[in-house]
């Protein structure tokens, strides 16, 4: 694997992470809206600043990934997205203050070590 396929990868992945994030805080701020029902939510999502942020992150970490995919096998990039649990999860620790279990950072830890293992594969 070449070193900017490699970045293209993380790049891709680091977007997607972003982009949870993003919609996580677009949809926490419209939660006053729950009250008026799924209309009135959906009215407060098409508003939120956030959530287009989030989208459009999504966006070119989709188009970066287009690149990724041109480039290098299915079976090798694919579980690269693995990595997306790791800085979601990191982010919600370091961003959100949520609150982390043993077990949930034990697993996405697992998910690191499988994508460092196929990695070492290629």
């Amino acid at each position: 694997m070449t070193v900017r396929l490699f970045l293209l990868i993380l790049a891709s992945v680091s977007l997607s992470a972003l982009a949870q994030l993003a919609l996580k805080m677009g949809t926490t701020a419209t939660a006053g809206d729950r009250a008026g029902g799924i209309g009135a939510e959906i009215g407060a999502f098409l508003q939120s600043p956030m959530i287009f942020v989030g989208l459009a992150l999504y966006g070119v970490g989709a188009l970066l990934w287009l690149f990724v995919l041109g480039r290098a096998p299915l079976s090798l990039a694919y579980p690269f997205v693995g990595m997306g649990f790791v800085l979601t999860m990191l982010a919600g620790i370091l961003v959100l203050h949520e609150s982390m279990t043993a077990g949930r950072i034990g697993g996405t830890l697992l998910i690191a070590v499988g994508c460092v293992l196929v990695a070492r594969s290629a």
